[in-house]
């Protein structure tokens, strides 16, 4: 479980089919293979690590539901750790199962995102959600669309103020709604 609170910016080493590799330092720190770390919202597992960079294999499920199969060589990433058990959770649960791409139709201060047909019911004014991982208040709900509003700061330590209008981002709802949804259709069933 991840918080949606981007500890690092890292990026993108070398790529070898379904390997990558990130430069990190920060996620680094207690990293064991097997660990997992959240790369724009999508939690990978370590198969490898050492000084500065760590390595993981990616599904064909992963490539085909995510935007990491468009990284290149040098790109940014947000890198995010799992939360410790008794950490403060500073966003909200993020599980790191990208649930769809999304297309960034206006980009930081005021993030506006089109989002994959299907999931727009599970996003409520104020309510969570994570754009490449990063934990954001929606608002401005449109027919397809959500707003964020992208403080400085945010736009300096993560990949969302390096968008460009078109860019694909890794979208995650808030799980306590699909969970929500789930119950209520099999309780009229």
């Amino acid at each position: 479980m991840f918080t949606g609170i981007v500890e690092e910016l890292g990026t993108v080493r070398a790529l070898d089919g379904s390997t990558y590799e990130f430069a990190a330092e920060r996620v680094l720190d207690d990293v064991e293979v097997g660990a997992s770390i959240a790369v724009n919202g999508c939690c990978l597992t370590v198969t490898a690590h050492g000084p500065g960079w760590w390595r993981t294999e990616l599904s064909d499920e992963t490539l085909a539901r995510t935007s990491l199969g468009e990284l290149g060589v040098g790109d940014p990433v947000n890198l995010e750790r799992p939360v410790a058990v008794g950490a403060r959770l500073g966003g909200h649960v993020v599980l790191g199962h990208v649930d769809g791409v999304g297309e960034v139709v206006e980009t930081p201060p005021r993030l506006r995102v089109r989002l994959p047909h299907g999931l727009m019911r599970y996003v409520v004014e104020k309510g969570s959600i994570a754009i490449d991982g990063v934990s954001l208040t929606a608002f401005g709900i449109g027919d397809d669309t959500i707003e964020a509003a992208i403080i400085p700061h945010t736009a300096e330590v993560t990949t969302l103020g390096r968008h460009t209008v078109g860019s694909r981002v890794n979208v995650e709802v808030d799980i306590l709604a699909k969970h929500v949804e789930k119950l209520l259709s099999e309780s009229r069933a």
